[in-house]
């Protein structure tokens, strides 16, 4: 069997390599367009800012080294221009001219290609996808920094176009080369996996490094050494320096060949596979960011998504290859997990977001908690911020986010494991998770969120979120804050009707109960929920009207910077 991969790096090598480990005697053809076809793209912002500082870290494999373990004909500098499914024949544009190669079957793995705004001065963006690209970014930016000095300046001064993940990281690290940074993102938000009032304190991080973050804008051109922002609605929002620009936006499926070969392409841009990866033509498969993957998440079973990730590539890779021997079949639906660290500080994602929730017209109940990353009387402990989405019929975990300086990626991968396993958000309660004062707590930060869950679940505590406080306060709520008078002097929660909060510390709560006026809801909080539960159950049990504030003041605290900085409505979206 003669299988032909059009595309290297994370799922044409993982394909590549399954394959002869499981058959080998099939005779594999690699297909590299690029001059690498094994290296490191998730470190390459890392290269460009010198934390990564030897290049060839990020050059995994060769064709050398490829056929000497297994025996692979990989080909670089080899463009596929066209696919004739019938004859089953690729044409090959490379080194040495044009040729035509047979195949048995042909995996696709194209991957994307980074989007860049059609605005004047495109051609100016500097994109980061492969080794040639971050070759010219560092180039550029020791440029940018001799012509700063050139003009007297301390430093160059950079644009980076979307605050997604890679733009975030392509920002930190060209604050590390010593350049001013504006990241401009025409969202209201950085980090779009992030629900507002988590993504608040990435882009506070952000500023705090010296990074002008410009959100609600967009490029509208690129001239020789500026950039002019336009807002949402297209009017001019200023004109910025630039002595270098790099789009991040975001990355689009390449179908080219998918289509050339009449596969079957999704309404967001992705090539149509089934579950073992097979395209809609017979002997086609497609792997990696350019084919769609399975929703675990969506109502519909049918679903599909683009989800541009490293693991889920190399996880596919494996796949087609077991597909195509004939090993197994179906792969494991995707629900989207990722991580970046911003400066030290660490936000993570997994399945849905609230925005996305609400968008599809979907029910969900919002956890909030604020624990410590580990044990707070050992030291070093750093807090975490972890909002956890569940389905409030059935308990089922549609999605988490985690934001803080230590810990937040493990408890990120528990929780999206849980969420594979099909766990609810109660029985994260009883997760029998590793413990020592250094490395967690006895009450792990899933298991809180657990404990939240259960008693939502079983009706003993009702909360509300940080933006539906100013609607219960309009309709009449008493607001009531549990915490000490030193931390209510230091800071309180202002509702924007203007009600003032009364203040009853929840160890006095008992004996101060009288002074809350009967007959109306009220509304409990203290700094991050726990004491607000606590005082929830007294009240309740007195005969009030209880809800606690999910996720306390702080998580207030960081809705509203995000309101003020983004302009979001009272339900917490734009």
């Amino acid at each position: 069997m003669k299988i032909v991969i059009i595309g290297g790096v994370a799922a044409g090598m993982s394909a590549a390599t399954r394959l002869r480990r499981l058959d080998e005697k099939a005779q594999i053809v690699v297909l590299e367009a690029g001059e690498h076809v094994s290296y490191a793209n998730c470190g390459l912002p890392y290269y460009a800012g010198g934390v990564i500082e030897d290049r060839d870290a990020l050059l995994l494999q060769t064709p050398a080294s490829l056929h000497a373990r297994f025996r692979l004909d990989v080909r670089v500098g080899s463009r596929v221009t066209d696919v004739d499914p019938s004859a089953r024949t690729v044409t090959v544009g490379g080194p040495d001219g044009t040729y035509t190669e047979t195949y048995d079957e042909l995996v696709l793995s194209p991957g994307a290609r980074p989007v860049v705004p059609p605005v004047p001065g495109a051609d100016r963006m500097l994109v980061l996808r492969d080794v040639a690209d971050v070759d010219r970014l560092a180039a550029r930016i020791d440029t940018a920094r001799s012509v700063a000095a050139a003009r007297g300046d301390d430093a160059g001064h950079a644009v980076v176009v979307g605050g997604g993940f890679v733009g975030v990281e392509v920002a930190e690290n060209l604050v590390h080369r010593g350049l001013h940074v504006t990241l401009v993102e025409l969202a209201d938000q950085v980090l779009a996996p992030l629900d507002p009032e988590m993504a608040v304190r990435v882009q506070d991080e952000l500023v705090a490094h010296g990074v002008d973050v410009r959100t609600g804008v967009s490029v509208g051109a690129v001239g020789e050494d500026t950039v002019t922002l336009h807002d949402a609605a297209g009017a001019p929002a200023g004109e910025v320096r630039a002595d270098l620009v790099v789009a991040a936006i975001g990355v689009r499926p390449d179908t080219s060949l998918a289509e050339a070969a009449g596969a079957l392409v999704g309404p967001r841009g992705g090539i149509v596979v089934d579950d073992d990866l097979r395209t809609s033509v017979p002997h086609v498969w497609a792997v990696g960011d350019a084919a769609v993957k399975r929703d675990a998440l969506a109502e519909d079973g049918d679903a599909t998504t683009l989800i541009p990730l490293a693991n889920l590539a190399n996880r596919h890779g494996r796949h087609v290859a077991d597909a195509i021997t004939g090993r197994r079949t179906g792969t494991r639906r995707a629900i989207g997990t990722a991580v970046v660290g911003v400066f030290g500080l660490t936000a993570a994602s997994t399945g849905r977001n609230e925005k996305r929730l609400r968008a599809e017209g979907r029910a969900y109940r919002a956890i909030h908690v604020h624990p410590a990353s580990h044990a707070g009387y050992y030291p070093g402990a750093q807090p975490i911020a972890l909002k956890v989405l569940l389905d409030p019929g059935t308990d089922a975990i549609l999605g988490a986010q985690a934001v803080g300086r230590d810990g937040v990626d493990k408890r990120i991968d528990v929780i999206a494991t849980a969420i594979v396993g099909g766990l609810t958000g109660s029985d994260l309660a009883d997760l029998e998770l590793a413990y020592a004062p250094a490395y967690g707590s006895a009450k792990d930060p899933v298991n809180m969120v657990g404990y939240v869950a259960d008693n939502l679940r079983a009706g003993e505590s009702r909360t509300i979120q940080w933006h539906e406080l100013d609607a219960e306060i309009e309709a009449g709520a008493v607001l009531v804050d549990v915490r000490s008078a030193d931390e209510f002097s230091r800071g309180t929660i202002e509702p924007e009707t203007g009600a003032p909060s009364v203040n009853i510390p929840v160890d006095e709560l008992r004996d101060g109960v009288a002074t809350i006026p009967a007959g109306r809801r009220v509304v409990v909080h203290c700094q991050v929920g726990l004491r607000g539960h606590t005082a929830a159950r007294i009240l309740t049990q007195q005969g009030y009207d209880v809800v606690n504030l999910d996720g306390g003041y702080l998580t207030w605290a960081d809705g509203m910077r995000a309101r003020r900085s983004s302009g979001l409505t009272n339900e917490g979206v734009a």
